[in-house]
């Protein structure tokens, strides 16, 4: 009775374990498949960076000689016209003062030319003396010239040179300053620039004049613009090499972040989906190929990307589809089902 039992028991056994055999043999997974194609991507390199304006849309204006700051008529960020009224500045006492010494320094000098032309009419001067009379005469006009231009003569009113925009103000009302000091720094809208940093590796793909698709951190919109300069030294804080990018005007402000995608080429290869390309356990990249009802793993390499394409190469057959949904299931051997076989047909039509 019991010999009955245990041999009904390892019947059922192999029973099942047969039915499981002929059951994992008749599975497949569902997919979907797409055409390999040949084809090329825009080769791109992303940058992140300051917009600012360009060195010859850039200026600081300066006080022209020591001086007190007077009224300041422009605020931080403002846009003025060439010609607006940015700044009064009035003499400080030392600048007053130099300017009433040369006043008085070319009264003398002319009452001295006078004098001397006399005394050489009365042959108790020489020529040369009238000479150095008149030379003493021109030297102090042009003292006097000098501390006028630069304000020494009264209060003065430094006016924008050209269409600007305010990008510092480091001028206070009230403030003594020295010559040459500055009071704030001038943009030209239609001069700015995108700075970003490039990995040194990827920067020796760029050149002057190549395109550029900036877009504002945090924004949608984007605009067009052109690699000016790309520079040969990576920054000490950074490690980034810098590249300016020329923008276009109107569409952007000083100091705005920004993304720059720029475009240095075209790769070629096979341009497949985003989610055709999978990553084994080592990290290393492949795609899953229908070589008739059979999945085969082909080991590939990624060129580069655009937008949800990608380029690859590797030993593919330009022949067979790739599959393309249900690829992650799928091991080398393992059978496949198709989801919508017309549409499957007409893949394997067109890599023919």
């Amino acid at each position: 009775m019991i010999r009955r039992s245990i041999a009904a028991v390892a019947c059922f056994a192999l029973s099942a374990a047969m039915t499981l055999t002929v059951a994992h043999a008749d599975e497949s997974v569902l997919v979907t498949l797409t055409r390999l194609k040949e084809g090329s991507l825009p080769s791109a390199v992303v940058g992140y960076g300051t917009i600012g304006a360009a060195n010859s849309g850039r200026q600081a204006v300066m006080a022209p000689e020591s001086a007190v700051v007077g009224e300041i008529f422009v605020r931080l960020g403002e846009q003025v016209p060439a010609g607006a009224p940015l700044v009064r500045l009035a003499p400080s006492a030392a600048s007053a003062a130099a300017y009433q010494q040369a006043q008085s320094s070319l009264t003398v000098a002319q009452q001295l030319v006078a004098s001397t032309g006399k005394l050489v009419a009365l042959r108790l001067a020489t020529a040369q003396d009238l000479a150095n009379a008149r030379k003493s005469e021109s030297d102090a006009r042009a003292q006097l010239r000098a501390l006028d231009k630069v304000g020494a003569a009264g209060p003065e009113v430094v006016r924008a040179p050209f269409p600007a925009i305010v990008t510092a103000l480091t001028a206070t009302p009230g403030a003594i300053v020295a010559e040459g000091a500055p009071l704030m720094d001038l943009a030209a809208p239609g001069h700015l620039v995108l700075t970003v940093g490039v990995v040194p590796g990827q920067a020796a793909a760029i050149s002057p004049n190549d395109s550029a698709t900036v877009t504002l951190v945090g924004g949608s919109a984007s605009a067009t613009g052109r690699v000016m300069v790309r520079g040969n030294v990576a920054a000490a804080d950074t490690g980034l090499v810098p590249v300016d990018i020329a923008l276009p005007p109107g569409k952007f402000l000083p100091g705005e972040m920004a993304e720059a995608v720029i475009t240095t080429g075209e790769l070629h290869g096979y341009v497949v989906p985003h989610d055709a390309i999978l990553v084994n356990d080592s990290g290393a990249s492949y795609v899953v190929q229908a070589m008739g009802d059979t999945a085969k793993k082909v080991p590939v390499h990624v060129l580069g990307a655009h937008g949800d394409e990608d380029v690859i190469s590797g030993a593919l057959d330009a022949r067979a589809p790739l599959v393309l949904m249900g690829n992650y299931q799928l091991d080398n051997g393992m059978k496949i089902r198709l989801s919508d076989p017309p549409a499957a047909q007409s893949v394997n039509k067109g890599n023919r």
